[in-house]
């Protein structure tokens, strides 16, 4: 008895979960796209607040900011002035969908990008780049293609961090030493290169004169008559 009353008792309950449960899919379903929605909607506004950041701070730091054609969540720009070793920084900011804005900053020296696969000294290179990380404001990394950056991560959960931007823009100029002391990885090395002269060819000994042979001859005397 005590089976069969637990087996009865399972199907109704399994029962009633299917007819309440059934009515409610499609609020299931509208509750994740309002979420996805929402979140669209956060996504966008931080956008437009980082939008009118950059157009004010930008010129502060010597760094025009527009919105990416291929991509509308991020802004790029590009810093020329106070530099002595990079040529320029790239600065790529992302609005993430994750509640998260990134900033992106390539170093261009030499007229491009500084890639791990093409410089003289790769290890050399790379436990600089640990050791800055640790010891620099910003982080230092490769994307996937091995061209370096050095950039920053906020995230979104204790509102939008204005000031927070506003002193990562003022340091980007900072990390030009750094490029400073990746040229000795970066530059091909001077090899000494010593010039010989030939020297002449040695005066081959003058020969002599072949000597003289002497011959004798022979002088018959004649008897007395």
């Amino acid at each position: 008895m005590k089976l069969i009353f637990v087996v009865v008792s399972s199907v109704i309950i399994t029962l009633s979960v299917l007819f309440v449960c059934q009515p409610t899919r499609a609020a299931c379903v509208g509750t994740s796209v309002d979420g996805q929605q929402n979140d669209e909607a956060v996504r966008n506004q931080t956008r437009e607040r980082l939008a009118q950041l950059l157009e004010k701070a930008g010129p502060a730091v010597n760094i025009d900011f527009s919105q990416s054609q291929k991509q509308p969540y991020n802004y790029v720009g590009t810093l020329r002035t106070g530099l002595v070793n990079a040529d320029s920084f790239e600065i790529v900011i992302s609005v993430t969908p994750k509640e998260t804005i990134g900033f992106r900053i390539y170093p261009h020296y030499k007229s491009g990008y500084i890639n791990v696969d093409k410089v003289n000294d790769r290890p050399a290179l790379m436990r600089l780049l640990l050791r800055l990380s640790d010891r620099a404001f910003l982080f230092w990394g490769a994307d996937e293609t091995g061209d370096i950056f050095t950039g920053y991560t906020f995230t979104l959960e204790s509102g939008f961090p204005e000031e927070a931007i506003n002193i990562v823009l003022r340091s980007i100029v900072n990390s030009d030493k750094f490029v400073g002391e990746m040229r000795p990885f970066l530059d091909a090395p001077i090899q000494d290169v010593t010039a010989t002269t030939p020297a002449p060819p040695a005066a081959q000994p003058a020969k002599a004169p072949p000597a003289k042979t002497r011959v004798k001859r022979r002088v018959r005397r004649r008897g007395r008559m």
